[in-house]
């Protein structure tokens, strides 16, 4: 593996283990009064975006990044409209 694709992949592993504490905080707690809604929507949309464009790119690190991403953020988000 290139050391490129090697960086890209730690950078995602940083970025989307991050959410990895809100996420089970949030299912364990079920509070999210101090959660913004809309920013939850924007970066769910945000991050899905990345998606599609590291699929079309056929870039590894960005679709591993946001497809993992997405769980955990989509988690949130999903809980924060249940539970307002």
């Amino acid at each position: 593996m290139d050391p490129v694709t090697v960086i890209g992949l730690i950078a995602a592993a940083c970025t989307t283990f991050a959410y990895v504490p809100q996420a089970v905080k949030t299912i364990k707690t079920k509070d999210t009064k101090s959660l913004s809604l809309i920013m939850y929507v924007i970066m769910t949309v945000g991050i899905l975006l990345w998606l599609f464009y590291g699929i079309l790119l056929r870039n590894i690190p960005i679709i591993f990044a946001n497809t993992v991403t997405l769980l955990f953020a989509g988690i949130i988000l999903i809980l924060k409209i249940k539970y307002k």
